[in-house]
């Protein structure tokens, strides 16, 4: 037998009714907040990763899914969405027709680290953009779509962390500080963060590990550093958010991990999912369009985990699901009747009204219990009896109460009965 790559999932079809309407409600979200959809490749140039998150990233360095190419360019499958949006917004021109543009992605991710609950090897993030403002409202407008998911969904435990990581002008005067106290500190880190120390000192601050939480908890503050561009930046987000009652906290230690961020960075976290409790995150990236090679352009983002948010959703016992039960179940009869149930199936499916029939030329008992097992709504039994008469019965199976219509089945009087 040959079974899927480690950890890489088959969704069935028992849990697609829940993708699926997790991800209507993103489309619907993103669409009320007038974002415009972009889907680009699962597979990129390389040097696009390299180039936007930082080649000494744990992503780059460890995780990513990449291999020559039979001519020999080195491609890689997708772990974040950004910068393929990045790239096509350079590449196609986006920006040139307006000001600010807004766009958003569901798409499949690959990373190689290890499997476990809520982080596989290819995983499903939504993500959003906006380009060309450097206003907090943009910011703000982010953060508020994440939340306004969140909400729509069912979820309420969950929490947004807030904080800025400076930018081009008062951030190296931070890292340098931080890497000199850190030296000072390296052998009270964990292995990983020693690591991080060398390519990446800010990433040490965003351990969970409690070792390293003690060890790094008297370093100095990012807001002593901040220029005042990035402070009145920050102070306007958090006006704006307490305007429209988003709670958040600040949290000094919050960075991310991708190196392209600047000022803003924030997490939506969920005590539902432990101590890996980021459910989303994003921020600011103002340099990023131009060093990908496009103009200067602000922005600002954020991805969120679908599988992430199924745990969240489902630790809350919430069903988040509007069962899309079978409306109608059509059942022979006899030998006879078996192409007049096609036919008005294949009418009813034309009007928009979810039938099903028997194709395995079962008995009629074996196919009302199928109807049972489906959760059919309603139940229609025709035979060489309802032909002749042409009137059949309709059941509802909740209630078992019928009622007498015409056969062939007419839709306006069909719906009359089953959107009572």
């Amino acid at each position: 037998m040959i079974s899927s790559i480690k950890g890489m999932k088959d969704i069935l079809p028992a849990e697609t009714e829940s993708w699926q309407f997790i991800e209507n409600t993103i489309h619907n979200i993103c669409q009320q907040f007038h974002f415009k959809e972009i889907r680009t490749p699962l597979l990129e140039q390389t040097s696009l990763f390299k180039r936007s998150i930082g080649e000494e990233t744990d992503i780059v360095s460890k995780e990513m899914y990449t291999f020559f190419d039979r001519s020999n360019d080195s491609i890689t499958l997708k772990p974040e969405a950004t910068a393929s949006i990045v790239r096509s917004f350079i590449q196609n021109h986006i920006g040139e027709d307006q000001p600010s543009t807004k766009l958003y992605q569901i798409s499949a991710m690959f990373r190689q680290e290890r499997p476990q609950a809520g982080r596989l090897r290819q995983f499903h993030q939504y993500d959003a953009e906006i380009f060309g403002s450097t206003e907090p409202s943009a910011d703000a407008e982010i953060i508020l779509l994440n939340s306004a998911i969140f909400k729509n969904l069912g979820l309420t435990n969950f929490k947004l962390i807030l904080n800025s990581v400076g930018c081009e002008n008062c951030r190296p005067n931070y890292r340098d500080a931080i890497l000199k106290n850190l030296t000072s500190l390296k052998n009270k880190l964990t292995p990983q963060s020693r690591e991080r120390l060398e390519k990446n000192p800010l990433r040490v601050l965003d351990s969970k590990e409690a070792e390293d939480i003690e060890a790094t908890k008297n370093l100095p503050l990012i807001f002593e550093f901040l220029c005042d561009s990035c402070k009145t930046h920050f102070d306007e987000l958090q006006n704006i958010l307490k305007s429209v009652n988003l709670n958040f906290t600040i949290n000094n230690r919050l960075v991310r991990g991708l190196d392209y961020y600047t000022k803003t960075a924030f997490e939506f976290i969920s005590e539902n999912l432990g101590s890996q409790d980021a459910l989303s995150g994003g921020g600011r990236y103002d340099l990023l369009v131009s060093q990908l090679g496009g103009k200067k352009t602000p922005a600002v983002g954020f991805a969120g985990g679908i599988e992430r948010l199924l745990m969240a959703i489902k630790k809350e016992n919430q069903n988040l699901i509007n069962n899309k039960t079978l409306k109608l179940f059509i059942a022979s009869a006899d030998t006879s009747s078996k192409n007049i149930v096609f036919q008005n199936a294949n009418n009813l499916r034309n009007a928009g009204i979810s039938t099903d029939f028997d194709l395995l030329n079962r008995s009629l008992k074996s196919q009302m219990r199928e109807a049972d097992r489906q959760n059919a709504e309603y139940l229609i039994v025709i035979g060489e009896k309802e032909i002749s008469e042409e009137k059949v019965l309709i059941k509802n199976m909740q209630t078992r109460t019928s009622s007498l219509i015409n056969l062939p089945i007419n839709i306006e009087e069909i719906n009359l009965i089953i959107n009572k």
